[in-house]
């Protein structure tokens, strides 16, 4: 029986990479057999430029998950097809978006797989269901409470019932993972803007930086998902995929300005907008208050977190699924700048 893969969230960041991994063009995510085909939703008017030609083996299918008639065209003829879910919104413009493409659009996803006899659904969820870590040395693991971080760690953590409640109602196998704060080629601008703060000397720093956040280089979380998509230990379970360790928020922004300095030549500014821990409170609640009125102000919300501990350990799913992940902080950042440069992209 031919193998085959559907993805939505494609061509967004990790959907278009994920298609890459299946197709067998991404070598530090290569894991299982090879994939026969693979289909990728795409919403309309989206330019699928870099994925269109791509592989013969790879189909694009033009459709919304918030619209049900429309998923049956990306479904149709794949019984016994693995569902990579990675489609989703983190900065909306209004919060209800966050409930009717996360939680609502996830339903409507699981509906067509399971009405399609799809095998698995891999379900790409958020670190922010667990929230913050209580304290800086316990780490996030697949026991951690659920703590929901303001309204997007909310609607993922819908979704996420929704999705083990398909696996108890019916023969869909499912597994949710939870990523943390990724990075790799095919970035959102939101992430060339991280780059561009730290150039000009303008990162924001809490204190000394020393609180930790897991990071996930694009590879190894796709790495992560493939073996999720075949390995019997993952059947109806949760797991962390992520770098193998997490990084103090200091080490991020010199990794990545010591890159540009010495590796790529570009002059940086040398400094950090170091501000008091009270920066992040108030940004906090100014978060909270605008998210109760349904709104929501992106650099605001980041500010909100960036004092804070998250960090999860990826025992789990290398213990269980022999997941190992390849690519560090500096090797990862290092293909980032490289894929920047490379794509002429000003930052």
């Amino acid at each position: 029986m031919a193998r085959i893969a559907l993805v939505t969230g494609a061509p967004g960041w990790l959907g278009s990479r994920l298609v890459e991994a299946l197709l067998g063009r991404v070598q530090d995510a290569a894991v299982g057999e090879r994939w026969d085909r693979v289909r990728a939703l795409v919403l309309p008017g989206v330019d699928a430029g870099r994925l269109a030609g791509l592989d013969p083996r790879l189909e694009l299918v033009t459709g919304d998950l918030r619209r049900p008639e429309s998923l049956r065209p990306f479904m149709q003829g794949c019984e016994d097809a693995v569902v990579f879910h990675c489609a989703g919104l983190i900065h909306p413009k209004r919060i209800a978006e966050l409930y009717d493409l996360n939680h609502l659009g996830t339903e409507k996803v699981l509906a067509a797989a399971i009405q399609a006899k799809a095998r698995r659904l891999v379900y790409v969820s958020s670190n922010s269901v667990a929230g913050m870590n209580a304290r800086r040395d316990v780490w996030f693991d697949e026991t951690t409470a659920d703590r929901p971080y303001m309204h997007y760690g909310r609607s993922k953590l819908l979704a996420e019932a929704a999705v083990r409640a398909a696996a108890f109602a019916c023969d869909l196998e499912t597994v949710v993972v939870r990523p943390p704060w990724y990075y790799g080629p095919y970035q959102p601008a939101r992430q060339t803007t991280f780059f561009t703060m730290i150039r000009t000397g303008k990162a924001p720093i809490i204190g000394g930086g020393d609180n930790l956040r897991s990071m996930a280089y694009v590879d190894n979380l796709c790495q992560g998902l493939l073996l999720c998509a075949d390995h019997a230990a993952a059947r109806n379970r949760t797991f962390w995929i992520a770098d193998r360790r997490p990084y103090p928020m200091h080490e991020i922004v010199d990794t990545v300005e010591r890159l540009m300095r010495d590796e790529f030549g570009i002059r940086c500014h040398g400094g950090r907008l170091r501000l008091p821990a009270v920066a992040t409170q108030v940004a906090y609640w100014a978060d909270r208050a605008l998210q109760t009125a349904g709104l929501y102000h992106q650099k605001v919300h980041v500010l909100s977190e960036m004092d804070k501990d998250i960090a999860c350990t990826t025992a789990s799913a290398e213990r269980e699924l022999g997941y190992a992940p390849q690519v560090d902080l500096q090797e990862g950042m290092r293909r980032s700048l490289r894929w920047l440069r490379d794509s002429g992209i000003a930052f």
